[in-house]
């Protein structure tokens, strides 16, 4: 059995089966609708069930994800029970064909901070993939497990993709599996994922907040500002624990070099030795409370761990920022 669910204002509709969510249906038939982690953790995906009902133990959230109002679910979670009526913060269409699987070849493996692996990969001859600056992929492990993982490369850069690896401890991947990866491995990606991409259309100044390796999609943003010659006004707050977790200082030099009106704060949360550290100490969040007093015509990105996203949500709507212009990627599990 399958339900109509409609876009409520719109022409817009699609197909949902009875064990199916809204996430999943609308995307499988060209409909995307905000979301990132797609495990009902981020609260990327709320929206509204203006008519219908939803399949009992599907409904809701909590506040920590942004729901508030009766009316308000995440759509990676909800399943309908009848046909509905719903308003997703945002939708547009997409071509459900343009993702590919790929094979890419490892060609360079850096350290770049204790914790930090940078694997670079590059797709067969003649294979090219199509992604928006700030999207992620994921690599499709042999035992069946998938790990996502921002790309740090602009889109022109469409024959090879470069990822920023956190090296958690006990990690299935990141500790089991990466310290044994050599230049000339294959690697089996799916690409690209995720609504957090940079909005060309808007000519708002832009806030771009990272936290640790969330650098990396930030990192694709920026680049392809100044690949390009995009007009934006922008403010940078890249937090990290130690000094060793600001593991692209080149990256922030160059541009400063390339774009001087841009505004850079690299943070330490953890700061021991404050000799060797002349810039700003404390959590990206309370540098945007302290910095700003109002964000109600600015676009705010976010990329980073999940108490880190949730605090700085909450300090942007303080400030005036409208949920509609807070476009975030957090990090869960």
């Amino acid at each position: 059995m399958s339900f109509k669910i409609q876009i409520e204002g719109s022409e817009a509709a699609f197909d949902c089966a009875a064990n199916e969510n809204l996430l999943d249906a609308a995307m499988r038939q060209g409909i995307e609708m905000p979301y990132s982690c797609r495990n009902g953790v981020c609260g990327n995906c709320k929206g509204r069930v203006v008519q219908g009902e939803l399949v009992p133990g599907t409904q809701g959230g909590s506040h920590e994800v942004g729901i508030y109002q009766h009316d308000e679910h995440l759509f990676c979670k909800a399943q309908p029970a009848s046909d509905l009526s719903i308003a997703p913060k945002t939708w547009h269409r997409i071509d459900p064909t343009a993702r590919k699987t790929v094979q890419a070849k490892v060609f360079k493996k850096i350290q770049l901070a204790p914790d930090v692996t940078q694997l670079q990969l590059r797709f067969p001859a003649g294979v090219r993939v199509k992604f928006k600056a700030g999207q992620y992929l994921q690599l499709l492990l042999p035992d069946g497990q998938r790990r996502s993982y921002s790309m740090a490369n602009a889109p022109h850069e469409s024959d090879a993709v470069q990822l920023h690896i956190r090296n958690l401890p006990q990690g299935h991947f990141s500790d089991a599996m990466l310290k044994n990866i050599q230049v000339g491995d294959l690697l089996k990606l799916e690409l690209p994922h995720g609504d957090f991409w940079l909005r060309e259309d808007s000519e708002r100044p832009m806030l771009m907040v990272a936290g640790g390796t969330g650098f990396a999609p930030i990192k694709s943003i920026l680049d392809h500002i100044v690949r390009q010659k995009l007009q934006r006004t922008v403010h940078l707050y890249w937090g990290a624990r130690t000094q060793d977790g600001i593991y692209a200082a080149d990256v922030l030099v160059r541009w400063a070099q390339q774009s001087p009106g841009w505004v850079i704060h690299p943070l330490l949360s953890n700061a021991t030795d404050v000799s060797a550290w002349t810039g700003r100490v404390g959590f990206v969040h309370e540098a945007v409370r302290a910095d700003f007093k109002d964000l109600s015509d600015w676009d705010v990105y976010a990329c980073g761990g999940m108490p880190m996203v949730t605090a700085l949500r909450e300090v942007c709507s303080k400030l005036g920022l409208s949920d509609e212009n807070f476009y975030s990627d957090a990090f869960v599990g």
